[in-house]
């Protein structure tokens, strides 16, 4: 068995908007945080749970959101297989893009790796909201192309990796957060026991 602790850094977000299996969105983040801990995938740390507006507006409830800081012998496409394992076991179906969820975990970095490439990821990145839509990749393209974007992952990310570095823009965490409107993040708040 690989030691974990000398492995690659991972950065994962949770988010839920469904009761699912636990009776709340809240209740299904943290049973998915809870099923991320393996032999092969350490969680070294959790934000706090946010209550977040629904994205896209108008799709459904209000979610709750959180990101884990984990450290893994897997690869990116092993890491993403047991999330998406997570998934399913916890109830999820894939119907609608951007839909209701009871449970949505997504794969946002894998230490500094760029995939499939970075013509694959900048083709995602630029990809217009029309067509992210109804557009998912077949491949697995890391940073998420989003990620820089939306406030409901980078306010997460603020509890557990403020300084990592975007390996593609070359910002941090931290500066990524800056850049957000202050209406949307004002919106994001911190879910209290």
């Amino acid at each position: 068995m690989t030691n974990v602790t000398e492995c690659n850094s991972v950065l994962v977000a949770i988010g839920a908007n469904l009761p699912g299996q636990m009776d709340s969105p809240k209740g299904q983040v943290v049973s998915a945080i809870s099923e991320l801990v393996t032999e092969t995938l350490a969680v070294l740390s959790q934000s706090r749970l946010y209550g977040t507006p629904c994205f896209p507006p108008g799709a459904g409830p209000d979610f709750v959101n959180a990101a884990v800081r984990c450290r893994t012998s897997l690869s990116p496409s092993e890491v993403l297989d047991r999330l998406h394992q997570i998934e399913v076991r916890m109830g999820r179906v894939r119907q609608v893009r951007w839909g209701a969820r009871v449970i949505d975990i997504d794969l946002l970095a894998y230490g500094d790796q760029v995939l499939p490439d970075r013509a694959g990821y900048a083709h995602w990145a630029a990809l217009a909201p029309e067509a992210q839509a109804v557009r998912a990749p077949q491949d697995l393209i890391l940073p998420h192309p989003r990620l820089h974007e939306r406030g409901f992952v980078l306010v997460p990310l603020m509890d557990v990796a403020p300084d990592w570095v975007h390996p593609v823009t070359g910002q941090t965490v931290r500066q990524m957060h800056a850049a957000l409107d202050p209406a949307e993040l004002a919106q994001i708040q911190p879910l209290t026991e």
